[in-house]
């Protein structure tokens, strides 16, 4: 058997070409800050090169992570108010946290995400109670500290994903090390520090990442890089806090190091662990990262207590109550399987149309905006009115018209995709979800439904009725402007009201401002 030294691994993770590198514009920035007095126009005009990480920049500028009373409506101003260093530690961190999927499919990407979120978040509380410490600069460090995993997930996925079935189920940090440098011959925080390097982060960011596991490796004389390190360190046992299989060990082993480390006293430790869960799901929002709720470290030793009392229930009382809940279960999941079709079907369906309802277009829309920012794609809104319905109403009856409304669904159906979303908006005005649907495609498509309904002959069993409609169009690229939901949907609706304007019958399409 061929064993790998720690030199010939570090060359393959190297010389992979799925390693990843960072954006061009937080390159140049590490270039950049890394000179010595550099303009502060020079950095505003080099991150706004970049439209999307510009408005992700302000947003967080502008939120409670900062808590600035005015409002920042500028890089320029940005970086004027904060400064060189955590207007480079928000670039570092909105361009790791961009890496968000990559080709292992064994890779579990959603938890790396949220784990090191969770580190970035008990990085910065620890450091807001500690003096002379860049809390926003830890918060980054945290973010990047276990990129070791990341790296050896997509550069050596299969002798990764052998080691982990090999390892042990712990997730004590002693463990993990050791199964690295006994499977790999390196370790995911000495991969993390060379990546670093050669990204080129500062000399703080590297020896961090390098140390976190180990802080009383680091000999040197730089109290403040020696401070850096211990947090970090601490950060990742309170991750252990949320994820471990053991939290409690990883509660009380964060406890005494806290002491030993800062000689944190027990008010400020309990201080540290009560705010933490809501600084992750705050950072989460800041920065767009879509994570469960976080149950607070309470809340989570609380129920490994209650999984501890119940492990000593003896065996017989365990085999009955799994007997009793078997049998429960069969049950219910039989009535349950019914009844959430049946409740499926009353919240995201409209009961006359059988096509989507208003509480369900809402949410697809959503997730169709987001997704659209994510693949850099058009998407696009149809809103239709079928024109002087009152008036069908009023001369051959409602039962009529809603025969009508049904019929209209169906011809719709029939125009557009399979993956476009058709739901009814309200009374007689519908709308339709076009994903990937550029502006003049959506006015085809408008046309083609409008044209259809004008020659369609409608019959209720007694008589033919023809009926008219008018749509409003609007189409945007989110990811190269943010735009609400709300005023998406309100310039289709706009478009839709100049259309009847106009005399009806017609499409008309929103010209969004460029």
């Amino acid at each position: 058997m061929t064993v790998t030294t720690a030199p010939d691994i570090l060359a393959t993770i190297l010389a992979s070409r799925d390693l990843p590198t960072l954006p061009i514009v937080a390159s140049k920035l590490l270039t950049l800050t890394a000179q010595e007095e550099t303009p502060l126009a020079e950095i505003a005009a080099l991150i706004t090169q970049d439209m999307a990480l510009t408005a992700k920049i302000l947003r967080v500028a502008n939120s409670s992570f900062y808590s600035f009373s005015k409002a920042i409506n500028s890089i320029n101003h940005a970086v004027s108010v904060l400064g060189t260093n955590p207007v480079r530690s928000l670039v570092l961190s909105f361009s790791f946290l961009s890496m968000r999927d990559g080709k292992n499919a064994d890779f579990d990407y959603s938890g790396f995400w949220e784990r090191s979120l969770a580190g970035a978040a008990a990085a910065k509380v620890i450091a807001e109670q500690l003096p002379d410490i860049d809390s926003e600069e830890l918060f980054t460090i945290g973010l990047l500290q276990n990129i070791g995993h990341l790296v050896f997930a997509c550069t050596i996925p299969d002798k990764y994903e052998e080691m982990q079935g090999n390892a042990s189920t712990s997730l004590e940090v002693i463990d993990e090390e050791f199964t690295e440098e006994a499977h790999l011959g390196i370790t995911h925080s000495a991969a993390g520090f060379e990546v670093a390097r050669r990204w080129g982060l500062p000399d703080l960011y590297q020896h961090a990442i390098r140390l976190h596991h180990n802080p009383t490796a680091y000999a040197g004389e730089d109290q403040h890089l020696a401070k850096t390190i211990r947090i970090v360190f601490l950060a990742d046992l309170m991750v252990a806090i949320f994820y471990s299989t053991t939290p409690e060990l990883a509660h009380k082993r964060f406890r005494k190091e806290a002491k030993e480390l800062f000689g944190l006293d027990v008010l400020t430790i309990n201080a540290v662990l009560k705010q933490v869960a809501n600084e992750i799901d705050a950072s989460a929002e800041y920065f767009g990262l879509n994570i469960p709720p976080t149950k607070s470290v309470a809340e989570i030793l609380q129920e490994a207590n209650a999984r501890l009392n119940q492990l000593n229930l003896s065996y017989e009382e365990l085999n009955r109550e799994l007997i009793k809940s078997k049998k429960e279960l069969e049950q219910l999941t039989a009535e349950l399987k019914h009844k959430n079709t049946l409740l499926r079907n009353l919240a995201n369906v409209d009961h006359l149309t059988e096509i989507a309802n208003h509480r369900c277009f809402q949410t697809i829309l959503d997730r169709e905006l987001n997704r659209s920012v994510r693949n850099a794609g058009a998407i696009s809104l149809l809103m239709m009115d079928i024109d002087w319905f009152k008036k069908v109403n009023d001369t051959w009856g409602h039962l009529t018209g809603d025969q009508i409304l049904k019929e209209f669904c169906r011809i719709t159906k029939k125009i557009i995709r399979d993956y476009d979303l058709l739901a009814r908006y309200g009374g007689e005005e519908f709308i339709a979800i076009l994903p990937e649907t550029a502006p003049e495609d959506a006015v085809t498509v408008a046309e083609k439904i409008r044209k259809n309904i004008e020659n369609h002959v409608f019959n209720d069993g007694t008589v033919d009725i023809r009926i008219t409609v008018s749509i409003g169009v609007v189409s945007a690229h989110p990811a190269v402007g943010e735009i609400k939901k709300q005023t998406f949907i309100g310039y289709a609706d706009e478009a839709l009201y100049q259309a009847k304007r106009n005399g009806r019958n017609r499409v008309i399409r929103h010209q969004l401002a460029s």
